[in-house]
């Protein structure tokens, strides 16, 4: 696994200095959300203003117990997650990247769930391909004799495709997908 820090974009200068000038500010729970697209949501409804879109991805973190937020001035805005912290999507380039536009420098681990969804462990931490991406990843997907899948073929690398159950996959990989 990869030792170097995540590439985190630095916070816009507005929020350092509202987080320096409001320290104290609560904790905001249950009204973003992460679809299984990448898709920010309010509310159920997707927030469709690309300088929204691109604000919350710029300020999207972890804390230190797996609940993920964003840093909206000087509060942290917790984020219900559909499914996984990640969506990758696969790039024209034969690269993956988040649905924050960061790149996933290695892929580590492939996982398939009982729903056949493909989930992707990077130094990123673990991410769900959006299922509109499946079709141009079937290059890299090799099948046993029945046509099953069992591995997927990244950069010169065989990575067996592991079996993980859905309901499993927020405590096996540190995440809180619903915070409070």
């Amino acid at each position: 696994m990869s030792t170097e820090p995540l590439p985190w974009p630095a916070f816009d200068d507005e929020v350092v200095r509202a987080m320096a000038k409001w320290p104290d500010v609560p904790q905001c729970f249950g009204w973003l959300s992460l679809d299984v697209r990448g898709l920010w949501r309010i509310h159920g409804d997707v927030i469709q203003h690309p300088r929204a879109q691109a604000f919350l991805s710029r300020h999207y973190r972890a804390d230190e117990r797996g609940r993920w937020y964003v840093q909206n001035g000087p509060q942290q805005v917790f984020v219900d997650l559909d499914y996984t912290p990640w969506i990758y999507r696969w790039q024209p380039d034969q690269t993956f990247t988040t649905h924050t536009g960061m790149a996933a420098r290695d892929l580590l681990a492939v996982f398939q769930d009982d729903d056949g969804n493909l989930l992707l462990r990077t130094s990123l931490g673990i991410g769900l391909l959006d299922d509109r991406d499946l079709a141009s990843c079937e290059c890299l997907i090799e099948c046993d004799d029945d046509d099953v899948p069992r591995a997927l073929l990244w950069r010169e690398h065989v990575l067996a495709l592991t079996s993980v159950a859905r309901a499993d996959v927020a405590a096996r990989f540190g995440f809180e997908p619903r915070p409070r």
